[in-house]
């Protein structure tokens, strides 16, 4: 399919440059940067993790399948064309991309082998996988079970460590966020002869966490005990005492669950613990609940914005997107970039971060901070003082 027009390439920075918010570096030498006096170093250091906003990777890990895999895609869903999109590989989108926020999809397998021969694949007159991640016990990396299966580290913990060998190199990076989304197979490709994902019981949450601590040690991980004060509730905390400081959080990588609001997921992770004490992930608690300090929401165009903007005067965490996978560029419509940054949300994901990645579409489409930098100072949240670009050095 090809577009009329093209798109404009650095929608984004255009569109934050026109409502005033660009400005010089910290730590540079730039007229707008902190005031240049005996306090200032210490000004900077009080820049707080939820006053900087960082760009994000929409499904980091994945990776379209091959021409015949996509007829097949094709066949069975009409809007498949909406999954046929690849990023690069985490530590580049980490280290030449300037993402700090990544999106990893996880199915149990606490016995292993159980994704070693996806569906599509038999389909294609394919053979299994011959990754050895697959045999091995513990939570896979996918979109979809049996049907959209390429990902750059099909394991959670092989991600993970591909993130920890890019963080030890670059001890000062912006804390690195990862979301998690706990996913199960889908009803109609289980019938159509797929396999049946274990449920997330309380074992396979626990094994969340096993993992995640089999890569990161205490003192690189942020968790909610690392947030939460003495004689308040997590909520409590980052609304009346704040989150840690950027400086606090140097070299730190935090998790959370986007499965939200009141359900079986959230219930179970936190039995006997409310404020998710010893917990590794932060989930997305309803507002007033007392593990309520990141949420989510997707679309920041009309009054969402507004709801956007409000979380994030209020002390929470908030995720959005700039754009969807395929429609953003098939349908030309490049709006919604500009009112996801201006919202402030801390993390905006995209699946196009740097530019030519949608050029296979006739598309200039790309989704950046102004001037395509890893962390800027947050449009709606940050001291008066600080504008434009948070160094991380």
């Amino acid at each position: 399919m090809r577009i009329s027009s093209k798109l404009t390439a650095g929608v984004a920075s255009a569109a934050v440059a026109a409502a005033g918010l660009a400005g010089a570096s910290l730590g540079s030498s730039g007229a707008n940067d902190v005031p240049a006096s005996a306090d200032a170093k210490q000004t900077r250091s009080a820049l707080r993790m939820n006053q900087i906003q960082t760009l994000g990777a929409h499904n980091a890990y994945h990776r379209e399948l091959s021409p015949a895999e996509k007829q097949v895609q094709q066949a069975q869903d009409p809007g498949a064309a909406n999954i046929w999109y690849s990023h690069a590989s985490i530590p580049q989108q980490l280290q030449n991309q300037n993402i700090r926020a990544l999106e990893l999809d996880l199915f149990p397998d606490p016995a292993g082998g159980l994704y070693t021969y996806p569906l599509i694949r038999k389909l294609t007159g394919q053979g299994p996988l011959t990754d050895p991640e697959l045999a091995k016990p513990g939570h896979k990396v996918m979109h979809i079970a049996d049907f959209d299966y390429n990902t750059t580290c099909r394991s959670f913990v092989v991600c993970l460590k591909q993130v920890k060998g890019w963080s030890d190199q670059h001890p000062d990076h912006a804390p690195i966020v990862i979301q998690l989304e706990l996913k199960q197979s889908d009803p109609r490709i289980v019938a159509a002869g797929g396999v049946q994902s274990p449920p997330w019981d309380l074992a396979n949450l626990n094994g969340v966490d096993t993992e995640i601590r089999s890569v990161f040690g205490e003192r690189q991980l942020l968790s909610p005990d690392d947030v939460r004060k003495p004689g308040l509730t997590l909520e409590q905390s980052v609304l009346t005492k704040g989150w840690p400081t950027l400086e606090q959080a140097r070299g730190k990588v935090m998790f959370f669950f986007d499965n939200g609001g009141e359900g079986q997921i959230r219930d179970l992770y936190r039995t006997g613990k409310p404020n998710l004490e010893g917990r590794a992930v932060f989930t997305r608690g309803p507002e007033g609940q007392p593990d309520a300090a990141v949420t989510m929401v997707n679309d920041p165009r009309g009054a969402n914005q507004a709801e956007i903007q409000r979380l994030v005067r209020k002390g929470y965490l908030v995720r959005t997107r700039s754009d969807e996978p395929m429609a953003t560029v098939l349908a030309n419509e490049t709006s919604r970039v500009g009112i996801a940054l201006e919202s402030g949300a801390q993390w905006v994901t995209t699946d196009f971060p740097v530019a030519g990645m949608a050029a296979r579409y006739d598309s200039d489409f790309v989704a950046q901070l102004p001037g395509g930098v890893a962390v800027r100072c947050n449009p709606v949240s940050s001291p008066a003082w600080c504008r434009g670009n948070v160094s991380e050095r």
